[in-house]
């Protein structure tokens, strides 16, 4: 772990190409999907859908940004692994099958993921967050324990409201919240963190606070 930040560290790139990185595929995603969401094309005799050729495009693009990052910064993490993997299963799977609902199982499969990785790590008294944002944002350990709980509890929520959008409501409502419901979701729960920040936060050797 200490290699990986290490090197994260002396890679460092600019925000806004990391951010276009991140956000990219979601972006090219939605784009795609409002194009060709109303298309059917005949491959080797299969119709699929626009979404099915979307999540097709989806995968390798995902795939390439973050080798791109990885070869920028040195480093990957395990969060954007552990994504990267569940995209191309629940993607092939979608593919395979021509089924979409696999594909929109994803997001609630990832977050159920990541709670039950912190939920360990609470079980045996730690925050898996500490060990990997600790560099970034330097808190006391009840702070990290608190945050992970909370953390936790928002995962379970997402990947619950991930499977009621899907199955409930229509193809188009899910893109949006995929695209925009989950990224405003994150934003929004982590400024209303902020007072945990201030209470738990550790001065820095420049006198700032994490």
């Amino acid at each position: 772990m200490t290699e990986e930040i290490d090197m994260a560290e002396e890679k460092k790139i600019n925000p806004m190409l990391k951010l276009a990185l991140d956000m990219g595929p979601i972006i090219a995603f939605f784009v795609a999907y409002l194009r060709l969401r109303d298309e059917v094309f005949t491959i080797n005799g299969t119709e699929y859908s626009g979404f099915i050729l979307v999540t097709a495009g989806f995968i390798p693009l995902l795939a390439l940004t973050t080798f791109i990052l990885y070869r920028l910064t040195g480093t990957v993490s395990k969060m954007q692994i552990m994504t990267l993997v569940l995209v191309v299963f629940f993607g092939g799977l979608t593919i395979w099958f021509n089924d979409e609902r696999f594909f929109k199982m994803k997001p609630t499969m990832i977050y159920a993921l990541f709670a039950a990785v912190l939920g360990v790590g609470l079980l045996q008294g730690r925050s898996y967050l500490q060990i990997v944002m600790s560099e970034v944002l330097p808190m006391k350990h009840e702070g990290w324990m608190i945050l992970t709980r909370r953390v936790t509890g928002f995962f379970v929520f997402l990947a619950l409201l991930n499977e009621v959008i899907w199955r409930t409501m229509s193809t188009d409502a899910w893109v949006n919240f995929k695209t925009f419901g989950l990224t405003a979701g994150v934003f929004v729960f982590f400024m209303l963190q902020s007072r945990l920040f201030q209470t738990y936060g550790i001065e820095t050797a420049d006198g700032e606070e994490g």
